[in-house]
Parts: structure tokens; sequence; C-alpha cells
């Protein structure tokens, strides 16, 4: 298990340039098994979930040239389907949550596929209903066995459907459409996610050869083809990341520049922590946080306590609420965070309080923070990262805390942020890897 040290205190100052967006890598990643052609990936993030399932998919029979510079070509043209049933592959399958969208190329293109029970982050419950309400849906019928944890799905013919989703499930709905491009006749896939990464992987799939029409909205139309080609894509640079540097930005009152952010696709993220008092400044694509001594919650028009919770796209991301969370512990006021959509993404706050952060855990989807408004720092204590965000929530508390500060389980934050320790300390952090 590997552990970060870190002394803090430090104002950091400079730039920082957001990896490729882990969301999206783990839906195109697996969209490359949907033709026996060359696809080649641009701003790939070096991020151990993203290794993970590129090995996975060396180890299904996927030719895999590492370019360099997060540029990766694969083919996928000798599968060997027989690697789906291994044990070696139930192992490496069940502790990555996003090798669930194998599932849909592989239907697709071969008419079968399997799947252990995935892993991921324990942030609550996460049914896969809506991945097989679809593929059921389009004519593929599945079988559980408890006892292995394991997924079988079958279809000798795909048909497309009018499809109402119980839910907008961003990998759900990745998962239908990359199955839907190659069924027979029109798909209408009605609640689907519409977030920017999902209309990344659209997008790509149109390069391929899809016809996929309403990318963007939550109504999708997808007419089936028979064949599928090679491409060229390059992903989205992680909202995710953009939000947490401006997290860290004003709790360790440094003055930072992030780099290419795609704005025009950041949706509610900065106007989000625009509310707790942040200056958040876009100069054309790059965004730019300065020191700030003081940030002030923004009340309510008629002066109540205000709210910040998680929906779907457009509303904001649920990834970024424990970033919004530890950066109002800071602030001046007091705020409601709401997290509607994990049940148990919230838990990481005892760390927090036991650095000095006055937060009340509500429930286990609410809690309210009253900032300190720098009334004192917080303290540095051991801790153990939960889960990604979680993780970098805590890194930032850390950061920012009198004296060292010592965070357990790092692998978890290694998942999502590509080298965020060097990163961090080019720009006046002092974090070790021990």
């Amino acid at each position: 298990m590997g552990t970060f040290k870190i002394k803090g205190g430090n104002k950091l100052k400079g730039e920082l340039i957001p990896q490729g967006a882990k969301n999206e890598a783990l839906q195109v990643v697996c969209a490359v098994l949907l033709t026996p052609e060359k696809v080649t990936l641009h701003n790939l993030p070096y991020i151990r979930d993203v290794n993970f399932l590129i090995d996975l998919l060396e180890e299904l029979g996927v030719k895999v040239e590492r370019e360099g510079n997060g540029t990766v070509h694969f083919q996928s043209d000798n599968i060997n389907l027989d690697y789906l049933q291994s044990e070696q592959f139930r192992d490496r399958a069940a502790s990555l949550r996003g090798s669930i969208m194998i599932m849909g190329p592989l239907l697709t293109r071969f008419k079968k596929a399997y799947m252990p029970k995935p892993g991921g982050d324990k942030i609550g419950a996460r049914p896969l209903d809506t991945h097989f309400l679809g593929f059921s849906k389009l004519g593929a019928t599945y079988t559980y066995d408890h006892q292995t944890s394991f997924y079988t799905l079958k279809a000798d013919n795909l048909e497309g459907k009018y499809i109402l989703l119980d839910e907008p499930s961003v990998t759900g709905t990745a998962n239908i459409v990359m199955t839907a491009v190659m069924a027979k006749g029109k798909t209408t896939i009605y609640n689907a996610a519409c977030e920017p990464y999902l209309q990344q992987l659209c997008s790509m799939l149109n390069s391929m050869g899809a016809k996929i029409s309403g990318v963007g909205s939550n109504l999708l139309t997808i007419e089936g083809v028979t064949e599928m080609g090679g491409c060229v894509h390059t992903l989205l640079p992680d909202f995710i990341e953009v939000g947490s540097f401006i997290g860290l930005a004003a709790m360790t009152q440094s003055e930072i520049t992030i780099k290419n952010c795609r704005v025009d696709m950041l949706g509610r993220i900065p106007e989000t922590f625009m509310r707790l008092g942040i200056d958040v400044q876009v100069k054309g694509d790059d965004i730019y946080i300065p020191s700030q001594e003081h940030y002030k919650i923004q009340k309510m028009i008629d002066g109540s306590i205000p709210t910040i919770y998680d929906a779907p796209w457009p509303g904001f991301t649920p990834d970024l609420l424990s970033i919004v969370l530890v950066t109002a512990i800071q602030a001046k006021g007091t705020v409601l965070i709401h997290q509607k959509m994990f049940d148990s993404r919230l838990f990481f706050i005892d760390r927090l309080k036991d650095m000095g952060a006055q937060i009340i855990l509500c429930d286990p989807h609410r809690a309210t923070v009253i900032g300190i408004n720098r009334e004192y720092n917080l303290r540095g204590v051991t801790m153990s990262s939960p889960d990604i965000r979680a993780g970098v929530a805590l890194l930032i508390a850390a950061l920012s805390a009198d004296g060292e500060s010592t965070i357990n389980n790092i692998e978890q934050i290694d998942r999502g942020y590509q080298f965020i320790d060097d990163r961090l300390n080019a720009i006046g952090a002092e974090i070790t890897r021990l």
C-alpha cells in the first residue's frame, strides 16, 4: 500500500494542464473492440484504471502500441473469446468497474459476452440493471450465476427498438449505444445520459461509421450499420481535474492557471465554485485562480443557506462534490452538500473533522459545512483514501493544513489522477511518495 507524506501550508504558483478525461477514456477504449481496423486515441491519461483496462484488452487479443504522450494505437482483429471464461479474466475484470463496457461491443460484434460482477469505488449502490434491460430490449438474453457472480450475454439477432431508460446512467447509455450501432434497424434511446464524455463517444462512433443523431440530448436515434471502421480520436481534458485544481487553489491561497480546459464543455463547474466565493476567471480556454485570503459562500436570495447537489448532466457532477465540500471548509458562511446519487460518498468527512473542519453529517446523503473563514488552519493527521475523489479531497485538505499529514492507500488516487504528486510538487507542493 502506497503512502503520501504531505507538508502543508505552502502557497502554490504556476500552471497545471489537465490530463485526458478518465471517464471518457474508459468508454472509448472499450469501443475499439467494435472494429478489426486500427483505432488511434490521443490524450489518454496514464492512470491505473485506464492502464488496467488496456492490459485487459491486450490479454483478450487486442494489439496495443503505446506511442507516448497519451497516444495509443489499438487493433482488435484477433480476439480470443475463450479468454472471457478464464479465471484470469474473472479476476482482472472484477476489479475494475469500467470493464463492464466491453460487453456492448463484444455482444454486437461477436453475439456473445461474459463479465464478472465489476468492482470500482465503494460509494454506495451501483446497480447494473440499466445495462441489461437495454441489452434485453435489443434482443439479447442473459444469465447471472450467483455462485460465481458471472454474467453471460448472448444474441443471435440484435434488432433496434425504442428504449426508455430507467435512469440516465452514463455507462449504461454507453454500453447500449455501442450495442445498438450494429443492431438491425433503428434504435431510439430516451432518457439517455448526455454528458460531454458520452457526446465524445458518440462522435467517435460516428467517425467509425455509426449513424447516431441527437448527440448532446437525452434522445438518441441510432440507425444500425453492418460494420464499423477505424478512426483517430482525441479525448477531452478531465473536467474533474479542472474542478479539483480550482478547489486546491482556493484552499491553499494559491495562484494557479489551469490550461486548455475546454471551457465550453465545463457546464456548471465554474459557476458552482463561484457560489463558494472563489474568483474563477476564464481567459480564453484557460482558467485563472488568483490567490484569495478569503472567499464567501453566496446565500440564497432570501438569505437562507444554499444547497449544492449533484444531478445528471447538465447538472453538477457527483465526482466533484467531495472537492466542493472540502473547499467550503475555509469559506465564510455555511453550505449544505447534498450527494443524491450515491449513499456512501460522504463518510470520508470524519477525517476532515479530525483535522479541525466544522462539518455535520446529517445523513448518508447530506452534510452541512460551517466555513471557518481561516480563523485557524486545519491540522495534519494520518488518514486513508477511501475512493478516488475523496482521496484527492483529503490531499487538498492536507496541502492546506499546518504540519505534516499522511495519506495511506494512495492507489485509489492513482486510479484517477496522473502523476499528481509530481505535477503539484512542480508548482510548490511538498508531497513525498513512499
